[in-house]
């Protein structure tokens, strides 16, 4: 190789390396129905070339991998990991689903004197859920409304499901057999429970005042200090909203490539699909939700709850703010 030919290929590694960099590092958990706006934005608004890298994770990734410049996941795990990262930063709003509750009506009481109606029922019972999740907070709190508190009834832990026959351990499984009495968690593994016993046996419970998951958009302080990131970050959710206001207006032109990412069929989407709110923004109430439900968090990690004025560092309106501005005059 001549000197001329080595200088040429450094150049064009150069250039190579420079246009990966340039290229925005997403974490997601790939399995939940929320991160598919994200998936959908980088597929149609960026080219080949510019195209972000969604991996497979969360905030847990982007506090912990410098090349991680965004993250999607519930405000749990936000919560939990903003305790020792507290350059964690909540952007956006991507989806807002309030969870469900389904019990097996046929169960009996804890006195064995009759069927199963009632949230209050579930005194002395079995109760699926997932340890240290959203779908952990959302089963406690929802309880907590008809006066159970989590020492009166059993948390038994069993896994997601996406699509039917549900396996062994799956929370749906787990119903269908009367391993649990009742089960609290995301989308589709609560429809595919109603579904795993027979019309009738099933009651469906809802509070959005006790519990819904905000799944929000993240990223840190430093990615957001970088004035040449925080262009790339801006023009990303710049382009999340109009995908978004696709899931939630018109979400039969997503339906199959949602089922294709996450592995749920299509029926079952359009059964679940209304279940979430694709609207965005940033929830008014939202340092109000993260202050209480940080109580919990703290709780199960075994640390002193953040303070509301700590908390509110965690929230930033910025890049929603120079976003919304850039497709208001875009449009004008």
């Amino acid at each position: 190789m001549t000197p001329v030919q080595h200088l040429l290929g450094l150049s064009i590694l150069s250039q190579l390396l420079a246009s990966v960099s340039c290229r925005l590092t997403i974490s997601a958990a790939l399995n939940v129905i929320e991160h598919v706006p994200l998936l959908v934005t980088s597929q149609d608004y960026f080219s080949a070339s510019s195209q972000p890298i969604i991996v497979d994770g969360g905030v847990a990734v982007i506090v912990s991998n410098t090349t991680v410049d965004l993250a999607g996941n519930a405000e749990t795990q936000a919560l939990r990991q903003f305790a020792n990262h507290t350059s964690l930063r909540i952007l956006w709003n991507i989806a807002s689903v309030p969870y469900r509750l389904v019990i097996n009506t046929h169960a009996l009481t804890a006195d064995g004197t009759r069927n199963i109606s009632s949230l209050a029922d579930l005194r002395g019972k079995r109760v699926g859920t997932i340890p240290t999740t959203s779908a952990a907070y959302f089963v406690e709190s929802l309880l907590k409304t008809a006066g159970l508190d989590h020492g009166d009834y059993s948390a038994v832990f069993g896994g997601m499901c996406h699509e039917a026959p549900c396996g062994n351990k799956t929370l749906p499984y787990m119903l269908a057999r009367g391993e649990i009495d009742a089960f609290g968690i995301w989308e589709p593994t609560l429809e595919l429970g109603i579904q795993a016993l027979p019309a009738g046996q099933t009651k469906v419970f809802q509070d959005r005042k006790a519990y819904r998951e905000i799944y929000n958009l993240h990223s840190t302080k430093e990615k957001l200090d970088d004035p040449g990131k925080r262009k790339e970050i801006v023009e990303f959710l710049k382009h999340l909203i109009r995908v978004q206001s696709v899931f939630e207006k018109t979400p039969e032109k997503v339906y199959e490539r949602t089922s294709s990412a996450v592995n749920v069929s299509v029926p079952i989407l359009e059964k679940i699909w209304r279940v979430h709110d694709w609207s965005g923004g940033l929830p008014v109430d939202l340092l109000d939700v993260l202050e209480e439900e940080d109580k919990y968090i703290a709780r199960v990690d075994g640390r002193e709850p953040n303070s509301r004025e700590k908390l509110k560092e965690l929230i930033d309106t910025s890049v929603m703010e120079d976003a919304l501005k850039e497709l208001q005059a875009e449009r004008s």
